[in-house]
Order: C-alpha cells, then sequence, then structure tokens
C-alpha cells in the first residue's frame, strides 16, 4: 500500500470474509449462495470504502453492505425484501471488544445504538427498528405500526433527526 491512498484490500478481505460468509450462511442457508453472496458483499463494499476507515468503520460498512445484498437476494427469488439481520447476530462480528452473548457484555456500536433508541418516543423507536435493524421496507413498516405509508415517512423522518440528536448528546456526554 503506497502512502495509505487506498485500503488494504487483502487485509480487509482476510479479517472479515469468515463472518461475513458465516452470516451469509446463516441468512440463506446455502453454503453456495453465501459465498456468491459473500463476494457480492465484498465487491459492493470495493468502491465506495473511505481509504481511512477504521476497522469498526470497515466492518460496520459490510455489515450494512451484507443487509443490502442479502434484500436484493430476496427480492430476486421471492419478490419482496425479507432480510433481517439483528444486533444479536452481529454479536459473530469480531471487532476487538469484549462481548458475551446473553447481553452481558455488549460491544461499543450496540451500546451506542441501544444508548440512541432508549432516547427516542416508542413510536420513533420502532420505526428505526424495522426500518433498518430489521430490514422492513416503509410499506412493511406502515403496516406493521397500522398508519398510512405517508404517515410512517414523516415518523421515519422526524425519528431519525431525533436519532441524530440523541447521538450528538449521548457524544457530547462521553
Amino acid at each position: 500500500m503506497e502512502g495509505k491512498s487506498e485500503p488494504d484490500w487483502e487485509t480487509v478481505y482476510r479479517e472479515n470474509v469468515v463472518w461475513v460468509y458465516r452470516l451469509m450462511v446463516k441468512k440463506v442457508g446455502n453454503p453456495a449462495d453465501a459465498e456468491d453472496l459473500t463476494g457480492e458483499v465484498f465487491l459492493a463494499a470495493l468502491k465506495p470504502l473511505r481509504a481511512n476507515a477504521r476497522r469498526e468503520e470497515v466492518r460496520a460498512y459490510l455489515l450494512a453492505t451484507a443487509r443490502t445484498v442479502l434484500a436484493a437476494h430476496w427480492r430476486r427469488l421471492f419478490g419482496r425484501e425479507i432480510t433481517t439481520i439483528g444486533l444479536d447476530e452481529t454479536m459473530e462480528i469480531p471487532d476487538g471488544s469484549p462481548r458475551m452473548t446473553n447481553g452481558t457484555t455488549v460491544p461499543a456500536t450496540d451500546r451506542r445504538v441501544a444508548a440512541i433508541l432508549a432516547e427516542l418516543p416508542e413510536r420513533a423507536r420502532r420505526v428505526l427498528q424495522l426500518r433498518f435493524l430489521e430490514s422492513y421496507s416503509l410499506q412493511d413498516a406502515a403496516d406493521e405500526l397500522g398508519v398510512s405509508l405517508a404517515n410512517v415517512k414523516v415518523i421515519q423522518h422526524r425519528a431519525l433527526r431525533l436519532a441524530a440528536q440523541a447521538a450528538e448528546r449521548i457524544e457530547e456526554q462521553a
């Protein structure tokens, strides 16, 4: 890597391929499809990933990319998104921080998400959980909450604004 102008993709791949593959096998149940989807995740992440991204940021980006790739896979197969990659499943992602199952020790990003969500009103929290942690479409989230599509868009917009404010407050307190 000359002058750190771009990430060392071999290292990024080597450090992350196992957990991405395991996550995909867990979700699709087929090793061959999981291999293909794992490759798609890394190909999709190759260009947009910042050269100066920290290890935690790389893993968070790969997780988000995995959600998107998996959603596209299910959409191709079944015509709709049915992806859910919850916080409990991210416990398998190595990030160097201590972790245990059953919530005894929670990774820093999970703690941060939980702290942000805890500051939100119930409806805002639920919309963000459905949309971003459970990968619901806007329409599916609206159906789950018993509101219109337009209403869920407004709730999501406000929830994101509130979450950003909560994140700033939490960051200032840290």
